[in-house]
């Protein structure tokens, strides 16, 4: 496991999410995944019923443009997955235009991420290309993915972290932002790498993460100099470093997926 917090014992990053960089909060902030959310879906309940429902529609979307927005948002290493909010924003993000916003893009990452640790160590829920066998969109991840729980997803906590902290940062985009959070999400279910439910309570690890952030100084000091940033951009007209034609194609592919 790594050891991706200040002090020792700290609450694993999940293989799949990333790297050794720390986030803000220490271990004992860090939200407690077995104590806030339920046991994942059984085998026979309604809930699993409707696990498997999306992973059938999932199946329509391959070679899509969904699939396409699938493969992108996977990947979460820098600099890819700072951009994942740029058309949302409708500004760039990367090092050169907003580099303070970049780094708590990275801290934040770390600390959704480490809150869905606890539950995938304990249920260790196998992912839906493992009970279905069929394809998914990053075949080259597969034993990192097969080394880690399915639940909670740690690209749904993460990703809605993200889109919270985007949305106070420029609330007059906010629906733009939450709605590109919930593609983000989306997008696992997409891949067959992450059954809805996962999504679901990914998602709330995200929302319990970013509440337990804003008691810590040093994020909110990275909060006004991101703020800064962005107001900066906005000003200039300066366009987003991403396809947002191509993302609104993904996006608008993934609708079969709700209905």
């Amino acid at each position: 496991m790594q050891d991706v917090l200040a002090d020792a014992g700290a609450t694993p990053i999940p293989p799949e999410i990333g790297n050794r960089d720390r986030g803000y909060l220490p271990t004992n902030a860090i939200p407690d995944s077995l104590g806030l959310l339920p046991p994942p879906p059984a085998d026979g309940s309604a809930s699993f019923a409707l696990d498997l429902i999306y992973a059938q529609k999932s199946f329509a979307l391959r070679n899509t443009p969904a699939w396409a927005l699938a493969i992108q948002d996977a990947d979460l290493s820098f600099p890819n997955a700072a951009s994942a909010y740029a058309c949302a924003l409708g500004v760039p993000v990367d090092e050169q235009h907003t580099p303070h916003l970049v780094k708590l893009l990275k801290k934040v990452k770390q600390d959704a991420g480490a809150a869905t640790g606890a539950a995938k160590d304990r249920y260790k829920r196998p992912r839906p290309f493992m009970v279905n066998d069929a394809r998914f969109c990053t075949p080259d991840d597969r034993a990192r993915l097969e080394a880690g729980g399915s639940y909670p997803s740690g690209h749904n906590a993460i990703g809605m972290a993200w889109g919270l902290i985007l949305a106070e940062l420029v609330p007059a985009r906010a629906d733009a932002i939450l709605a590109r959070a919930q593609a983000f999400g989306l997008s696992r279910v997409v891949c067959n790498v992450h059954w809805y439910s996962d999504t679901v309570w990914g998602r709330y690890l995200g929302a319990y993460t970013v509440a337990k952030l804003h008691a810590d100084r040093h994020f909110q000091d990275d909060l006004s100099q991101a703020k800064d940033e962005l107001d900066d951009l906005s000003e200039e007209a300066v366009a987003p470093n991403r396809d947002c034609v191509a993302e609104r194609a993904g996006i608008e592919a993934q609708k079969p997926l709700t209905q």
